[in-house]
């Protein structure tokens, strides 16, 4: 078959494949209005895990298995945009590892919408200018967000869903690296790639700014700046991508948060996250966390925060397996319920990862 007639095939294939993307979306509707019926969130990462699941089982090539979930990610953000239009906000500036988050869960359909902070995010979901929002909660790193913790001791919003990100740290200029005088970045950035410019770098000075896109923002504007970002930065403020890969720890992931009104259906793999007030006391925190051991409830992460209502009153944050719709873990949190001074079920969702 000559050349003609092989692109030939492949104009018919993709005729094919629009086709079968328009039959897809016609689907779409049709779940929309069972889904309306039934007063169910359009979003529903649980389904969207099975499909990703199910995809890459019945991989079996010569199409990458790498490229499966991009192109699905795209194709499901583009009928989840034919299903309703989403709004989707997130902690800014563009090209934050916030925004590249957004981007990972939600694909590029969505109205993605920069907030300067978290607490802006919470209240953008809060008053229903946005669908869903997307927050850091924490690093492999630099350990816990505070602030987003605390955002959910008075908020009623739940987690919907979470992200693990490997964050990957590049360095940008419009200069080759010899000639670079002044490197701009986010604190936690520049303590990530601490090794790797003392070994390229050493005696520029490492300006601190509010982000590591306004970081960018600021190389763009210097002659022999440069800034430590993600690639997207680079790509949305007009810079080069001098060297990639420039963390110390190649193991750097953050985890993030997709904000929503309502819980996750439940899965075969989940996780639930609460939070709960006890009074500082001898053997209270044990107290606690026996009735998880009692109802074999697997807890995978446990962070205290002082209330800040009452002095020595802490609010404890614990990530457990499960579902709130598993009895063990039901009954656990019934029982540490009768015993903590206030508690509150976050959220259950897929878990990520």
């Amino acid at each position: 078959m000559g050349l003609k007639e092989l692109r030939d095939e492949i104009d018919r294939i993709d005729e094919e494949i629009l086709s079968l993307l328009n039959k897809r979306v016609e689907v779409v509707l049709k779940i929309k209005e069972a889904k309306r019926k039934k007063g169910l969130a359009t979003y529903n990462p649980p389904r969207e895990k099975e499909v990703y699941k199910r995809l890459l089982e019945k991989a079996r090539g010569p199409f990458p298995h790498s490229g499966i979930i991009p192109v699905y990610r795209e194709i499901m953000s583009a009928c989840l945009f034919a299903e309703a239009p989403l709004k989707v906000a997130y902690l800014g500036p563009e090209a934050t590892f916030t925004h590249l988050a957004a981007k990972e869960r939600f694909g590029s359909q969505p109205e993605f919408v920069p907030k300067r902070s978290i607490q802006d995010v919470f209240i953008e979901v809060e008053k229903g200018r946005a669908n869903y929002g997307v927050v850091p909660v924490e690093s492999s790193t630099e350990g816990a967000v505070t602030h987003t913790l605390d955002m959910f001791i008075d908020s009623d919003l739940k987690i919907y869903s979470e992200i693990l990100l490997e964050v990957s740290h590049s360095l940008l200029s419009n200069t080759e690296l010899s000639k670079i005088t002044e490197i701009y970045s986010h604190p936690h950035a520049f303590s990530q790639t601490k090794g790797w410019l003392e070994s390229n770098l050493k005696g520029v000075p490492c300006i601190e700014v509010s982000s590591t896109s306004e970081g960018a923002k600021m190389a763009a504007k210097k002659k022999n700046g440069a800034a430590i970002a993600s690639t997207l930065a680079a790509e949305i403020y007009g810079l080069k991508i001098i060297a990639k890969g420039i963390e110390d720890n190649p193991k750097n992931i953050t985890r993030f948060l997709v904000i929503g009104k309502d819980i996750s259906e439940k899965t075969s793999n989940d996780k639930t996250s609460i939070l709960f007030s006890v009074k500082d006391r001898v053997g209270a925190l044990y107290s606690m966390l026996e009735p998880f051991a009692r109802h074999g409830v697997n807890l995978t992460k446990i962070e205290s925060r002082p209330s800040k209502r009452q002095p020595f009153e802490y609010v404890f944050f614990l990530d457990l397996q499960g579902h709130i719709k598993d009895k063990n873990v039901k009954e656990a949190l019934k029982d540490l319920e009768e015993r903590c001074l206030f508690l509150k079920v976050l959220g259950s969702y897929p878990k990520d990862g």
